[in-house]
């Protein structure tokens, strides 16, 4: 059983618990049935007969998966569940036979000892939008037209783009006339299209009211599993135009490939071809590097009958001579005199519905909140700090974007600029994640990581080729370092159970999973189709008598540092996860004080400290 207390995640013997474990999984994003429909134009609009059962597996191999998780030390499992799988026949028509399966692969967790965070998945908005989370008729709902979108520029979808799909492009869509209205009435219609009615309904009551029903429908079936460690609230959420200065300039977190500006966006979306800027990736950044011509057919992104929404709420019109004029330029970064914020005017409030929708459901779930990717601090305000974590995202920016690991060249997240050599790279990732964890202690409340990790395909794939993954570890390792500096928590991105060299995870063309069947050559060796395990099997703290002060894992020597002082009101000994891919031919264990016992069966090391209100350490190395 995990509960917050202060900054710290408990156990029910009062031991400070350090999360370690993974996403499951990348290809949750896609339905189950019919197969393929990230990749194939066949069938991707019928979006309403899709079925997620056997996302993130088919329960038949649950004790495969979660038995190999186990093994690894991942016990913490952030499982996504995204708002489609469960309410995509249409509003308020939940799939039971998915919340059938996701009951049942909860409880097949439990029996590997394994806890479940339940995240409410999303990117982009949706599979329709060009990424995965809400059901396509939200999209009909609020008039878009789905099969527009390429044309129309309101979105890049694999399905109708086909391959080869440009790299890490689908982050751009969050900016995109499509995702970007959607987040803008799903936090914020109530100020920014107050003229705007869905089956007569606002916006964004109508839109939150279906994603919390349907997230409670989650909560309800899952309550009383004593595995269920809560619910993250929304993840990655974006604000749309919400909060945008200026609708003639290009923004959003990605600028790359043809990019127009809300306006443009919104011209394209009313069947007006438009010049729009076309932007290039390269080692020190994005650049615009010519125009292109978009909507030459000049097709609607819009349903026969419906108009822009912005239009229709004046940020916009066609003035005598045919022309589009920009009538309101600061419509969404201006509300009734006041600029607008959209964590403190929009996420937070939101924050505390979610969280109050799910507590009404199963009181006893924590909450872990998210912030937008660019944020700095979590959505929360007010003294009401039970049972609220804060679980941020973090990448090797470069590694993700570029698709290549050099130990002499990284990116700070912060600033945007690189960094140089591997020692100031190691300082400025553990500086990085540094910010995060402080944020959640200025906040007061504990961090999870719940995203971190990097691609398999780097270099073209070429460890497909050579089975060398050197670089893979590498990279990871280099990451994990930064976790562990700061004595974090985190979920890494991901296991997909259905990887392959191929495809990836099966969605946007990425390939973070840390399994693949096709590198899984003996079927009965459980390490065997994992991919940079020297560095994701790595020893670590699992449940701490007392306040954890530093740890340290040092890859090539194999040599672990832990250090912690005690509470003198935790009895219990201190675990310490001890895998067998690095001390399977026996470890010498060193201590401060007091006794330790290896537990080679159950991979720990279990230390019982003898000097009470004082700093132990615990060394371990091959031997």
């Amino acid at each position: 059983m995990i509960r917050i207390e202060g900054t710290h995640f408990k156990d029910e013997h009062g031991r400070t618990l350090m999360l370690r474990g993974v996403n499951l999984g990348g290809s949750s994003k896609v339905p189950a049935q019919p197969d393929g429909a990230t990749h194939l134009r066949q069938g991707f609009f019928d979006h309403r007969h899709v079925s997620f059962i056997g996302r993130p597996f088919p329960l038949g191999e649950a004790d495969e998966h979660f038995g190999r998780l186990a093994a690894w030390g991942l016990t913490f499992v952030r499982l996504l569940v995204t708002w489609e799988a469960v309410e995509h026949a249409g509003p308020g028509i939940y799939d039971d036979a998915y919340l059938d399966y996701l009951r049942a692969i909860a409880e097949r967790a439990a029996h590997h000892g394994i806890s479940l965070l339940i995240d409410p998945h999303q990117d982009v908005w949706s599979r329709f939008s060009g990424g995965d989370g809400a059901p396509g008729w939200t999209l009909e709902a609020a008039g878009f037209d789905l099969p527009s979108f390429a044309e129309t520029g309101a979105a890049i979808v694999h399905a109708t783009h086909g391959d080869p799909f440009p790299r890490m492009i689908w982050p751009t869509n969050g900016a995109r006339l499509a995702a970007a209205t959607m987040f803008t009435l799903f936090f914020g219609g109530d100020d920014f299209a107050p003229e705007t009615r869905i089956d007569g309904e606002p916006p964004q009551a109508l839109l939150q009211h279906h994603f919390l029903s349907a997230m409670q429908q989650v909560a309800r079936r899952l309550r009383g599993l004593p595995n269920i460690a809560g619910y993250d609230m929304f993840n990655e959420p974006l604000p749309g135009f919400i909060g945008w200065q200026d609708l003639n300039l290009v923004g959003g977190s990605l600028t790359l490939g043809a990019c127009p500006t809300p306006f443009e966006a919104m011209r394209l979306g009313a069947g007006m071809a438009q010049e729009v800027g076309l932007w290039q990736l390269g080692p020190l950044g994005a650049r615009r590097a010519r125009t292109i011509r978009l909507n030459a057919s000049g097709r609607r992104a819009w349903r026969e009958g419906r108009d822009c929404v912005w239009r229709q709420n004046g940020v916009w019109d066609v003035d005598g001579a045919g022309d589009a004029r920009l009538l309101r330029e600061s419509h969404f970064a201006v509300v009734r005199g006041r600029p607008v914020d959209f964590r403190r005017d929009y996420l937070a409030p939101f924050a505390r519905r979610f969280a109050s929708a799910i507590r009404a459901a199963d009181p006893a779930a924590a909450i872990f909140l998210e912030r937008e990717p660019d944020g700095h601090a979590p959505p929360w305000d007010g003294p009401d700090l039970a049972g609220i974590a804060y679980a941020p995202h973090w990448y090797d920016g470069h590694v993700l974007m570029m698709k290549r690991f050099s130990p002499f060249l990284a990116a700070d997240a912060r600033s945007r600029k690189p960094v140089f050599l591997p020692r100031p790279i190691r300082r400025s990732f553990a500086s990085q994640l540094g910010d995060l964890a402080q944020a959640g202690k200025r906040a007061g409340m504990p961090v999870l990581l719940g995203e971190f990790g990097i691609p398999f395909d780097l270099d073209e794939g070429r460890a497909y080729r050579t089975g060398d993954f050197r670089h893979q570890v590498a990279s990871l390792d280099r990451t994990f370092r930064a976790v562990e500096a700061n004595l974090l928590s985190g979920t890494l991105w991901n296991y997909t159970s259905d990887n392959t060299n191929a495809r990836g995870d099966g969605w946007n063309g990425e390939d973070l999973s840390i399994f693949s069947r096709d590198q899984q050559d003996e079927p009965g060796d459980i390490d065997s189709g994992g991919r940079g395990l020297p560095a994701v099997v790595r020893p670590y703290p699992r449940a701490v008598a007392g306040q954890p002060l530093r740890l340290a894992f040092d890859l090539r020597s194999r040599m672990f540092e832990f250090s912690f002082r005690d509470d003198p009101a935790v009895t219990a000994a201190t675990e310490i996860f001890l895998p067998r891919l690095h001390y399977g031919a026996g470890c010498r264990v060193e201590v401060s004080d007091g006794t330790a016992e290896v537990d080679r069966e159950g991979q720990l090391v279990i230390y019982r400290h003898a000097a009470p209100d004082r700093v132990h350490w615990v060394r371990i190395s091959p031997g």
